[in-house]
């Protein structure tokens, strides 16, 4: 199945305060559901008269067991419900109804790499507003949501569930610290987490789930790609890619900047012509590589 490639910039909404630029806030993204519901469905309707093999706009488990009857001529033999007619001594038939619901799985990068914006958001603020959309979308659809939120240590692993707590829940892990919840599954990342997050989530997820990887791609290595790849082969995928524009286009800088933080100072180099034309082209070759790739 194709990948779905969608670039996402930081910049975004303009929000109120200081502290809502930098972290994601609880009340904002339960805010969203009014938004949510103005995107377009997840499938198109699909109208048929003819029995026969055709595509089905849902993906789910298939047919899911209702109840058992006796039974009737023209019943299908491979239906029977051997367990009920040995009790009963009467040959009962199985009944199955069709699942018109499927898991949604949000997996977002909550790295330390995140938090960084030159205006605008921070892109773990616009990365938690786009998981928030997608959820709220998934349980006004009748879906279930779950999925893992990862750091640099730890990943949280959420099941799927219906309704506006499996939101909830999300968002609280999402404006905590991962790294402290605890009322979530926590579980040790290896040297590349990002590879290890989307290898987890495809031993989570059954096929015929819908699943959006919210990342900035960085250390998107070639292992991670070939589980991407492999996640898409029974699933449908999509990868949100968040990037500031800073990362895209640096800025002229006639003189050398020194940069403060609360940990070290930096020094930004006088930007020269041939890195100004160097960095916007590695930036266009990494998000083409990306995109080919889905």
């Amino acid at each position: 199945m194709p990948i779905r490639f969608l670039p996402v910039l930081t910049i975004g909404n303009p929000v109120a305060t200081a502290e809502d630029r930098v972290a994601p806030q609880l009340a904002d993204l339960m805010a969203l559901a009014r938004r949510a519901a103005a995107l377009p469905a997840w499938t198109r309707a699909v109208h048929v008269r003819q029995r026969g093999d055709y595509r089905a706009p849902l993906k789910g488990r298939g047919m899911e067991y209702a109840e058992s009857r006796p039974y009737q001529a023209g019943d299908d033999v491979r239906a029977l419900d051997w367990r009920l007619t040995a009790r009963l001594g009467k040959p009962h038939t199985k009944l199955f109804q069709e699942e018109r619901e499927r898991p949604v799985y949000v997996c977002v990068d909550a790295r330390a790499n995140m938090a960084f914006a030159t205006r605008g958001v921070f892109k773990s603020v616009q990365a938690s507003r786009a998981a928030a959309l997608l959820a709220w979308k998934a349980i006004q659809n009748g879906d279930r949501v779950g999925g893992i939120v990862f750091t640099e240590e730890v990943h949280h692993e959420l099941v799927p569930s219906r309704g506006s707590l499996a939101a909830a829940r999300l968002f609280k892990t999402l404006v905590a610290n991962p790294a402290t919840a605890d009322d979530l599954r926590i579980t040790k990342t290896e040297s590349n987490p990002i590879r290890t997050a989307i290898g987890r989530l495809g031993r989570l997820v059954k096929t015929g789930s819908l699943v959006f990887i919210i990342t900035d791609g960085r250390h998107l290595t070639e292992a991670a790609h070939a589980e991407i790849v492999g996640l898409a082969r029974h699933n449908d995928v999509g990868l949100l890619v968040v990037y500031d524009e800073f990362e895209a286009n640096l800025p002229m800088l006639n003189t050398a900047m020194k940069l403060t933080s609360k940990r070290a100072e930096y020094v930004l180099p006088a930007t020269t012509v041939e890195l100004a034309r160097a960095y916007p082209d590695r930036h266009a070759q990494n998000q083409a590589k990306l995109s080919k790739i889905c």
